[in-house]
Order: C-alpha cells, then structure tokens, then sequence
C-alpha cells in the first residue's frame, strides 16, 4: 500500500537551548549543542531520504537551532533539495546580520514563539530576563530582511486573557500569522500540566474565539496547533450559519485551514491530528516520532532510511485508521476530520488511540462497554 507523502517534517536540529521554558516538551535541555545531534552529514543525508518520498515543508526547530553553526549550509541544502524550509526559533540570538544569513540560506518563513503579550509574561515562561524584546529585535530584523515571520503562542492558564493582546502585537509587528498552541502534557509541561492546562470548556472557548476572529481578520492567517478540535468546530459554526442564514463568504485563511495554502505549504493543513499520517518528527538523535509531542517512536534514520519508517511503521499505520479510536472519538462523527490530539490522550492515559482527555463535545451516542 502506497501512504500519501507527508506534509511536514520537523527535524530537531539539537537540544541546545539558551532559554529554559517551563513548558517545553523537553525534559533536559543543554546550553550547547550535545554529541548526540546529528552531524552535518547526517543531516544531508536525511534530506536526501525525506526528498526522495515527497516535498513536505522541512522545520527546523530545536532546541534553538541557530546553536548550530552549520544551519544555514543545512537549510540551503534542503532548499535546493526542493524542500520548503521553514526555522523555527525563539527569536533571541537574531540580529541584523543573522537574519540577513537566515534570508540568504532559503528558508521561506520563521516562526517565534512568544508565550505572553508582554514581557513580564513571556519572560517567566521562558526562564530569561529580557527573552521578549530580544525576540522582537529578531523578529523586526527578519521583516526587515523581508522574511514572512509567524507568532507562535502555546495557550494555557498564564495567558488565556492575553488572546486579543497577541492578535493586537501580531498586526503591531506584520507577522503573517498567528498559530495558537493547546499545551500537550509531555516533558517540562508535565510539571505544569494541573496549574497551566485550560479545561476542556476554556478550549471551546479559544476554539470559538479563533473562528471568529478569522472572520474578522482574512488577511493574517491564523491556526490552531495541537487542537485538531478546531476543525469540528470551524465545520459545526459553518453549518449553523447556513441553517441561519448568516453565513459570510468564506475568508481567505478558511481556505489556508482547509486546503492548504497556495504559496508554498507553509500554512497548510487538511484535518485535525496530522501525527503520523501528515507529520512526523525527527529527533536530534535520529529517532522517527509521530509529532513532536507524541514520545512513542516509530522508527531512527540511523537504522532503516526515511521511507521504510514512514510507509513501513506499524505505529503510523495505526494512527492511519480512524477505526482504530477509542473511546468517545472512536463513535464521534467528526473522528476522520479531528481524531482529536493523540499526544493529548497519550499524555494524560498513556494510550494514544484514547479519547482526547480535553474535549467538550459528546458524540450522539457513546458505546456500551459490557
């Protein structure tokens, strides 16, 4: 059986890290890149392999990947292996001439994660003094440079207030887009997971907000990560709206959600839970996980190429069934376009087909267990 190619890879190009977040899905986190991180011949010849199954947008993320010195002679590789690269990073060690470097090597767009609207905010949760303006030093750098930079921002208790004052900095400081991360129990967010998680209703309520500000707002494109939910209830609003009679035309970033965006897949999406069936991610240490979130591995480039992990993994081929759910999302009629997050469920139950531990919604019917 042929599996469709997938849609992104994300590649943890090292676990170094100036920052210390007491979310991060790492547990340990070095201050300078470690032995176990691939080699610059790893990494090319990983590229090699992920470009001969598909083109997906190739991330680099971390860590911090710009703790790597060879990084931009990695990322020109993947471009002119015809992957779209994309770099994720905490924003804090660019400067005019990295981010002149960063355009230079042919990643397409950046993303920075900013975890408040504020510096008070953000810097508790990064664990630096002065993170938030050295992050929007970078990011100005980068626009100047004429880079397309996203915001990323993991939702949880700190900064559920703070939703209409992240819109407010995303248009302030011309990001492209604003993507909205539902904080998955795994590694540091372990330690956090009681006092930081919103429930199950405030995830509604963060779902509900982020379709109407699409409405409001078609130009930025906006995305909700880790929260496949998003994609019920983007259906369920369109439907009442229908039956209303109220409905808009459909906005530019409806069709990105959707679709996929048309300018290079960097804002692409087609369902819920991609883990595994659209995504994957791959380890500073060679290991094949199905999302960055989901620490049950599939496969490491060190012991069988690319393809046989991603056509071959019987991990992947389970959670490439959606007949395979549990619970409440395995009778939910939404479960082919959510699946719900399955590092959520993996997280809270230690068993990824479970039902997603976070979600409001109760199928019309439940199952009769005997």
């Amino acid at each position: 059986m042929t599996y469709p190619a997938p849609r992104l890879v994300f590649w943890e190009t090292t676990a170094g890290c100036n920052l210390r977040c007491i979310h991060c899905r790492r547990v340990t986190v070095a201050d300078q890149l470690t032995p176990q991180d691939l080699t610059t011949a790893d990494a090319f010849a990983m590229i090699d392999a992920i470009a001969g199954v598909g083109k997906p947008v190739f991330v680099l993320s971390g860590g911090e990947p710009l703790f790597r010195p060879d990084i931009y002679d990695i990322a020109r590789y993947a471009t002119d292996a015809g992957l779209p690269v994309a770099l994720a990073t905490n924003g804090t060690l660019i400067d005019d001439a990295v981010a002149a470097r960063i355009q230079a090597s042919g990643v397409r767009r950046v993303s920075i994660s900013f975890d408040g609207a504020d510096a008070g905010t953000h810097d508790t949760f990064r664990g630096l003094p002065g993170s938030f303006e050295a992050a929007i030093v970078g990011f100005r750098a980068l626009r100047k440079v004429g880079l397309p930079v996203q915001i990323n921002t993991t939702v949880a208790n700190h900064n559920k207030a703070q939703l209409d004052s992240m819109l407010a900095m995303a248009k302030d400081l011309d990001a492209v887009g604003l993507h909205l991360f539902l904080l998955v129990p795994v590694g540091c967010g372990v330690q956090i997971a009681e006092e930081q998680m919103i429930n199950a209703q405030e995830y509604e309520r963060v779902l509900n907000w982020l379709y109407d500000i699409e409405q409001s707002e078609p130009e930025l494109q906006l995305k909700a990560t880790c929260a496949p939910h998003y994609f019920r209830v983007m259906r369920t609003r369109r439907a009442e709206e229908r039956r209303k009679g109220t409905q808009q035309e459909l906005p530019a970033s409806y069709d990105r959600q959707v679709h996929g965006h048309p300018h290079g897949q960097m804002h692409a999406a087609t369902k819920g839970c991609l883990a595994g069936t659209g995504v994957c991610f791959i380890s500073h240490r060679g290991e094949v996980f199905p999302c960055g979130y989901l620490p049950v591995e599939a496969g490491n480039i060190h012991q069988q190429d690319f393809s046989e992990i991603w056509e071959g993994s019987p991990l992947f081929a389970e959670l490439r069934d959606p007949d395979a759910l549990e619970g409440k999302c395995g009778i939910c009629q939404f479960k082919s376009l959510c699946a719900g997050c399955r590092a959520r469920s993996y997280g809270i139950s230690g068993n990824y087909l479970a039902e997603e531990p976070f979600c409001a919604y109760q199928p019309e019917t439940r199952q009769v267990v005997f």
